[in-house]
């Protein structure tokens, strides 16, 4: 999907991230009690303590609020001492943006409907359109090569960013906004103007492999983001699951999403115990994985740079705990924890408070986890004959 990740500059990385990042708004209510939040994007579990929304000994809510007394925009004044506090994943954002983050936490968006990945050579490849979406009215497919959009060469800029130009910023994204697509398919070179709409994503989607063939199946189970009620899904699907096939799972592109999903997916695989740490302002604490899980059966983790957030910090947890083979290439690396806190005159100010780490200690941020086999090209092949070598089909 033209799912939510971040623009080219600063300011757009930090816009573009509010609606894909695993902590972002999710361990709101966690950090001010100690408890992940049930329905962590809720606008209660938004943070009022002060201490939420101080940045380098700048109190953002104070800047919006004496701003305001002055007539000027709370807004603005937020964003300037974010923007000098160094915190690169901190951002504010207007009522209607932060609006735009809860509804892709439910499963909704405005894109086009296209999931980007890169390519062994640096080129942005189109991994998955959404049926029905302007991307598949315009006969976009898997396969074809993403080359500009809106005139911005593509090649070799992260997929994050590449997303986040097909989403747009500000009035950019919203629904019925175009934006222009330079294409290179199987007929040649072509450019496709498309409407962005809002669309509904599918942010698990489960097949077998290897049907017809001698030997146990497997399953592949691809999880774009973790959106509420994902990581059920994954549960259900290792739940259902011949008894011998073995389980692909595929978290590449996967640019986040709720923590608590994330934790849910990992329990499908483990029998309780530690899935991740975090700290909020040096407060340790603890994630764990309900026990039940399938412990035995095979497990291959598909990774790749477009990798983030929840993403990571179930590779991370399936690795560290020997549960899984991970292959592909390292993960984006964004494991810190941010919390937002309402500004005066509207809008949320959104602050790095903290950063979370493996069951075995590793920080992910700014460092992704490098996979045990790194594969560029047909990464999902190799995937297949590490499943089948642990016994688990394809």
């Amino acid at each position: 999907m033209s799912g939510p990740t971040q623009c080219l500059g600063p300011r757009g990385v930090r816009r573009g991230a509010a609606l894909t990042l695993v902590f972002a708004g999710v361990l709101t209510a966690g950090a001010a009690t100690g408890v992940l939040p049930r329905d962590a994007h809720a606008p209660a579990a938004l943070a009022t303590r002060s201490v939420a929304s101080t940045v380098n000994g700048e109190d953002v809510t104070a800047a919006a609020a004496r701003a305001v007394a002055d007539g000027k925009s709370g807004k603005e004044a937020a964003e300037k001492v974010v923007s000098r506090s160094g915190d690169r994943w901190g951002a504010v954002y207007d009522e209607r943006q932060y609006a735009e983050f809860e509804q892709a936490l439910d499963g909704t968006y405005t894109g086009v409907g296209i999931s980007a990945r890169r390519t062994e050579d640096g080129r942005v490849e189109v991994a998955r359109v959404q049926p029905g979406s302007p991307a598949a009215r315009a006969g976009i497919e898997p396969g074809d090569l993403l080359r500009t959009v809106d005139g911005h060469r593509v090649d070799r800029r992260p997929v994050a960013e590449v997303v986040a130009l097909l989403r747009g910023d500000g009035a950019e994204a919203t629904e019925g906004s175009t934006v222009a697509l330079g294409i290179e398919g199987a007929g040649g070179a072509r450019t496709e103007t498309l409407r962005r709409a809002r669309l509904t994503t599918e942010a698990v989607t489960i097949r077998r492999l290897g049907a017809g063939r001698p030997g146990p199946e497997a399953v592949l189970i691809e999880v774009d983001s973790f959106t509420k009620g994902s990581g059920t899904k994954v549960r259900d699907a290792v739940r259902t699951a011949p008894a011998d096939a073995g389980v692909l799972l595929d978290l590449r592109g996967n640019s986040g999403g709720l923590v608590t999903e994330a934790v849910t997916a990992a329990s499908a695989f483990l029998d309780g115990g530690l899935v991740a740490t975090y700290d909020v302002h040096g407060e340790q604490r603890a994630l764990y994985a309900q026990p039940g899980g399938d412990t035995s059966r095979p497990l291959v983790v598909l990774v790749d740079g477009g990798t983030m957030s929840a993403a990571e910090l179930l590779t991370g947890a399936l690795q560290d705990r020997g549960r899984a083979v991970t292959v592909g290439s390292r993960t984006f690396g964004k494991g810190s924890i941010q919390m937002p806190s309402r500004l005066p005159g509207g809008g949320v100010a959104e602050l790095t408070v903290g950063h979370y780490r493996t069951p075995a200690g590793r920080g992910v941020d700014g460092r992704g986890i490098t996979p045990d086999l790194a594969v560029g090209s047909r990464a999902e092949q190799r995937a297949e004959t590490v499943l089948s070598g642990l016994g688990g089909g394809s």
